[in-house]
C-alpha cells in the first residue's frame, strides 16, 4: 500500500515469484498464468474475466492461482506489462537516427498494442504501469524527446500530447472494431450503413452541412485508409507542434 492508504503497485511489493508447483492440475507457474490471462482478456474482455474463470482455463483450483498472485489487481497489472513487451523500441543512442522518426515509431507501436488489446486502454488509467517493459518504453520515449532539444520543463508536456493523442485515437479505433465484431459486420459495412442513414435524413445535411460534406467525401476511401490517413496527419501535426514549442521556448 502507498503511504496514503491506496494500492501502490505489484512491482513495489517486493514479493518474489512463487516456485513452480504441482497441485490439483497441470504444472503451474507465473508466466503461464499471465500469458493465459492476456489470452482470455483478448478473447472476452475485462467484464467477463475472473480469477475463477482463469483457474478453470488453467485446469486448477482458484486457490492454486492465489499462490502466485495476491489479488486480481496484481494479476491485471502483470498482464498489462506483459503486452508492453510487444513494443519494438528504437535506439535513442543512435546518433544517426532522426528523433522525429523515433517518435513516430513509438507512437505507431503504442497504437498497435492498444488496438490489439482493447482492455489495455482501461487498465492504463487504473494502475501505475511501472513494470520493466513499460518502464523500458518510458525511458526510451524520454531519451528520444530529450534528443529533440526540448527543455526539461517541456518534456512531460510534449510526451503527454503525443501519447494522449495516440491513446485517444487508438481507444476509439479499438472500440469501433469491437462494436463491429459484436454486431457480426465488417467495419466497411457498419460505416456504409451509418452513411446510408445520414443520407436519408435531410435535416442532418441541412443542419450540419460541414459534417455532412466531410462524411460524404470520406466514402471514397475504405475505413482502413481513412484511419491511416487521419493517424498519419495527426501524428505529423503533433510532432510539428513539439518542434514549434521547442523553438519558441527560450
Amino acid at each position: 500500500m502507498a503511504s496514503d492508504g491506496t494500492r501502490a503497485s505489484v512491482w513495489l511489493a517486493g514479493k518474489p515469484a512463487a516456485p513452480k508447483r504441482k497441485g490439483d492440475g497441470p504444472a503451474l507457474d507465473l508466466p503461464r498464468i499471465v500469458a493465459t490471462t492476456v489470452r482470455m482478456l483478448d478473447a472476452e474482455g475485462l467484464a467477463k474475466f475472473s480469477m475463477r474463470r482463469l483457474a478453470a482455463e488453467l485446469g486448477v483450483t482458484a486457490m492454486s492461482v492465489y499462490w502466485y498472485v495476491a489479488t486480481k489487481d496484481d494479476l491485471l497489472e502483470l498482464a498489462l506489462d506483459e503486452v508492453s513487451a510487444e513494443l519494438t523500441l528504437p535506439d535513442p543512442a543512435d546518433e544517426n537516427a532522426d528523433w522525429r522518426d523515433q517518435l513516430r515509431q513509438l507512437a505507431v507501436e503504442y497504437r498497435k498494442v492498444l488496438v490489439a488489446h482493447p482492455w489495455v486502454g482501461r487498465l492504463v488509467g487504473q494502475y501505475l504501469n511501472i513494470g520493466p517493459h513499460a518502464m523500458a518504453f518510458s525511458e526510451t520515449a524520454l531519451a528520444v524527446m530529450r534528443r529533440s532539444g526540448i527543455s526539461m520543463e517541456g518534456t512531460t508536456g510534449a510526451l503527454s500530447v503525443l501519447f494522449q493523442f495516440v491513446y485517444g485515437f487508438s481507444t476509439v479505433e479499438a472500440q469501433y472494431r469491437e462494436r463491429c465484431r459484436e454486431a457480426g459486420v465488417t467495419e466497411e459495412e457498419h460505416f456504409l450503413s451509418v452513411m446510408n442513414v445520414v443520407r436519408e435524413r435531410d435535416e442532418f445535411s441541412d443542419s450540419y452541412k460541414e459534417a455532412a460534406e466531410l462524411m460524404e467525401s470520406r466514402v471514397r476511401k475504405s475505413v482502413a485508409e481513412m484511419r491511416e490517413a487521419d493517424f498519419a496527419y495527426a501524428l505529423e501535426t503533433v510532432i510539428a507542434g513539439i518542434e514549434t514549442m521547442r523553438d519558441r521556448t527560450p
